[in-house]
């Protein structure tokens, strides 16, 4: 079975600075869900998070492969990453 529509890879900040990466078939509520302690153990009690980085893909196969490399970005890399993002999302 195919699953298509639309999925999200994405990054938020935590309150304490950290990043962390995730994907889902709703962004808007995973958010709400992360802000009020929900759907990631590693977020509990670093909240509330800030959506820093979205990406979306037609195919959850796609999403799950760039969730999993993102994760093994530096946090360098995922800071330009962001800053890319951030700079693409004003200009358009």
């Amino acid at each position: 079975m195919k699953r298509s529509g639309k999925f999200y890879v994405y990054i938020v900040e935590c309150h304490n600075g950290t990043y962390y990466t995730g994907s889902t078939n709703s962004l808007e509520n995973r958010i709400k869900l992360h802000n009020k302690g929900y759907g990631a153990k590693y977020l509990r009690g670093k909240g509330p998070v800030e959506l820093v980085y979205a990406k979306e893909y037609r195919y959850y196969k796609n999403a799950l492969h760039a969730e999993r490399n993102l994760k093994k970005l530096t946090r360098a890399e995922k800071e330009e990453l962001i800053r890319i993002y951030e700079r693409n999302k004003v200009s358009s």
